[in-house]
């Protein structure tokens, strides 16, 4: 299936053409396993981020996840650097292979997206101090910058689309990277109204399920109301994803539900998301 014949193959890939020592062809072997590294190495930003802003999860408190992002970002930087160097394809189809063409190519086009997304904020964010607790939010929110890299995604869908179960593996990635994304925004919105003395939420009821609840504290910092205790982390992170997914899917079970005007408004918004997205997926599938 996601085998291409000479008879489906752009013509400049039927014979290859002449290019410098130090430029590479877009389509060579080389060039298409780093990109689905550099996919794959995407959609782990693109989960991880929001986790961490969500659950406030300050990567520098662990070494493991701080090297660990240390080094995508340094692949990201090297990414940038095979950009300088990697042809690309012309209005009239034919391969550009001049290193100055392709330098300002880059850099009119994506060249600052892609800065500005692998800059190392969890490394700044590591040498942030308790006391400063502006400075760390201003880091913890650059985070978000990090989805820019899903630009990258949507640059290389023209490739994907002459394969059919690379391009549907693509559309059951993105349906999971939302329903994560409502998932954090969801808890968010949970803990934001108890903290704000709204008691019947659903992160409230959740706490009094699992018979584990939570207790009040002010920050001497900030002078705000915070939460802590209450259940384990990853059981409301599990308990927000399949509340997410049951609202994309159909109309939930009812056994975690909107109680505050905020829950509500927000999964209005959020059956309206999941009904344009099983639309689209549909209209996509019969296209394809």
């Amino acid at each position: 299936m996601m085998s291409l014949n000479s008879e489906v193959l752009p013509s400049y890939r039927q014979e290859a053409p002449k290019t410098p020592p130090h430029i590479l062809l877009h389509y060579c072997a080389f060039k298409a396993i780093w990109d689905w590294v550099i996919l794959c190495l995407t959609f782990y930003t693109a989960i991880m981020v929001p986790y961490n802003v969500a659950f406030k999860n300050k990567t520098s408190e662990d070494v493991s996840l701080l090297v660990l992002d240390s080094i995508v970002d340094v692949i990201f930087f090297i990414d940038i650097v095979l950009n300088f160097h990697t042809t690309f394809v012309g209005p009239g189809g034919e391969v550009v292979s001049d290193p100055k063409i392709i330098r300002m190519n880059y850099l009119k086009s994506w060249f600052v997206i892609d800065l500005l997304s692998c800059l190392p904020y969890d490394v700044f964010n590591a040498f942030d101090h308790d006391d400063d607790q502006g400075i760390g939010s201003l880091f913890s929110a650059l985070k978000v910058v990090r989805l820019l890299r899903l630009g990258r995604v949507v640059r290389k869908l023209d490739r994907y689309l002459e394969y059919g179960a690379a391009m549907l593996i693509l559309l059951l990635c993105f349906y999971m990277l939302v329903a994560h994304w409502l998932a954090c925004i969801w808890y968010s919105i949970g803990r934001s109204d108890a903290e704000n003395g709204y008691l019947h939420g659903w992160l409230w009821k959740l706490a009094n399920t699992t018979q584990r609840g939570f207790n009040f504290t002010l920050d001497a910092a900030s002078h705000k109301v915070e939460l802590v205790g209450g259940p384990a982390r990853g059981t409301m992170y599990v308990t927000a994803l399949y509340y997410t997914m049951t609202c994309m899917t159909s109309v939930g079970f009812g056994n975690v539900a909107a109680e505050t005007d905020n829950e509500k408004a927000f999964t209005i918004c959020m059956m309206i998301i999941g009904g344009r997205e099983v639309t689209t997926t549909d209209y996509t599938i019969i296209y394809s």
